[in-house]
């Protein structure tokens, strides 16, 4: 059994560590781990059994353990109930920024796989992170690259014709309202519902869906998406369920399979659906309540197995009201909802946001893609009509047209940011600016006020706790009548 050490890194010579060599993503992780244990808030790690071999005294004391040392080699799940150490075991996969409930309090964690030089899976470690994320980011980024690389070569084997991009990490944020999203696209992940995702556009409702998909059991099935919006109404019907030979003309000679056929064991993504004319909605709910469709041209009916993620930026309740959506359709597709906020609503996720769209936009490039904290207060200064998409293209431009090899300033942001766009409405008036000579006046005047209150109005006490004389607290209080 390993020795509890307080303040050692469990990459340290200890029992625990194997013997293999290690891998590239280990030496990372090793390398990284004071400046991560640094500037968290409590760290462990675990074996590929999923049992405690380390864990820090700033995280024992979180979790309340009078004797540390009696956590070692246990089963993680029985000190942190909820924690999710045991997926990045059997997985491999990091879970970057993610919540964890514990004692009623809210924990952003991040938790990191490591591998030996043969690709096993010898462990995790994970931190424990409070509110100030962003001295992190850069770190969290430079590890997902190196992972990513890793495992390039077997997600390409394991992708199939019609795969999907994105995973859960790549729904970036950590604010509130990022980590909201982020729990119930989990919930949907693990139950084989059909989910309605609401959100404007460019707040990445494809990237949700398909991060659903992938840690479904469908995973390893097809993933098909389709615009509803960007397909001609009269083309429709034959998309969705496919078409006979000369079912009309013009029609192909063979078979055409629908998107129900292709997706067939997994996933259909019906993106825009609110813009589906009433006619397909009736043939769409017939189709999801017998789980059978009849392609154009067929008397045959064909039975599909299928999960349906919808999502729209529209409203549909007011069109339910006013006839243009069915709402047996609409009750249908909304048995989960995930309400998807724009980017306006979580400002405080544009660091995050921004370090991993510069990380992708630089990528094989010879620029920094850095981004100055004065950069990103001047991107919150805007109103994001376009959310995520828009911050991308502002970026991009941003770095087009920038002369400090890939380093953003505030200036750089000014320069291409939309002037003619909606601005974001303060929740109050700005406070005008006054001379500091007066604000410092009133802070010490207020401070006084507070001694004299703590004191009951004994002004010898009052000047030891504001840490002066008396004289000289006689002498503010003279000019301050």
């Amino acid at each position: 059994m390993t020795d509890y050490i307080p303040g050692h890194s469990p990459f340290m010579p200890k029992p625990f560590i194997h013997k293999n060599k290690s891998g590239p993503t280990r030496d990372l992780i090793e390398a990284l781990f004071p400046l991560f244990e640094q500037a968290s808030a409590g760290a462990i790690a675990v074996d590929s059994d999923s049992r405690i071999t380390w864990i820090n005294a700033s995280y024992a004391a979180l979790l309340g353990l009078k004797d540390p040392q009696a956590a070692i080699g246990k089963d993680v799940r029985g000190v942190i109930p909820r924690t999710r150490m045991h997926e990045v075991v059997e997985t491999g996969q990091p879970l970057l920024l993610d919540i964890m409930e514990h004692d009623s309090q809210q924990l952003v964690v991040t938790r990191l796989p490591y591998f030996d030089d043969q690709g096993e899976i010898q462990g995790a470690v994970a931190f424990v992170l409070y509110d100030d994320l962003q001295p992190l980011t850069p770190l969290v980024s430079k590890y997902r690259r190196l992972h990513q690389d890793l495992v390039a070569a077997r997600k390409a084997l394991a992708r199939k014709t019609r795969g999907t991009r994105y995973c859960l990490g790549d729904f970036v944020g950590a604010s509130p309202a990022a980590l909201e999203v982020k729990r119930r696209a989990r919930l949907a992940a693990g139950r084989d519902m059909a989910v309605l995702l609401l959100g404007e556009t460019g707040t990445g409702k494809e990237v949700l869906a398909q991060a659903i998909h992938s840690l479904s059991g469908r995973a390893d099935k097809p993933f098909v998406g389709v615009n509803v919006a960007a397909i001609p109404e009269n083309l429709l019907e034959a998309e969705f369920f496919g078409v006979t030979p000369g079912a009309y003309t013009g029609a192909d000679r063979r078979n055409r399979d629908g998107k129900f056929q292709l997706a067939n064991g997994g996933t259909l993504f019906l993106d825009e659906v609110g813009d589906m004319p009433l006619a397909l909605q009736a043939k769409l709910l017939r189709a999801l309540q017998e789980g059978e469709i009849e392609p154009l041209g067929s008397n045959k009916v064909v039975s599909v197995d299928v999960r349906v993620i919808a999502a729209t930026s529209r409203n549909l309740e007011a069109m339910m009201a006013e006839g243009a959506f069915r709402s047996d359709l609409y009750y249908r597709l909304n048995v989960l909802e995930i309400a998807i906020p724009p980017l306006r609503d979580r400002l405080p996720d544009l660091g995050v946001l921004c370090e991993a769209i510069l990380e992708a936009l630089c990528e094989g490039l010879e620029l920094r893609g850095e981004i100055t904290d004065a950069a990103v207060t001047a991107l919150g200064s805007y109103d994001w009509p376009g959310n995520i998409r828009e911050l991308r293209n502002v970026l991009e431009r941003a770095l087009t047209m920038g002369e400090d090899n890939g380093l953003l300033d505030a200036d750089a942001i000014f320069k291409v940011l939309p002037r003619n766009g909606a601005r974001q409405v303060p929740s109050a008036l700005p406070r005008p600016v006054r001379p500091l000579a007066q604000i410092l006046a009133e802070a010490e005047a207020q401070a006084i006020e507070d001694a004299l209150v703590a004191s009951r109005g004994n002004r010898t006490r009052a000047a030891k706790l504001l840490g002066i004389s008396r004289s000289v607290l006689y002498e503010k209080m003279a000019r301050m009548s």
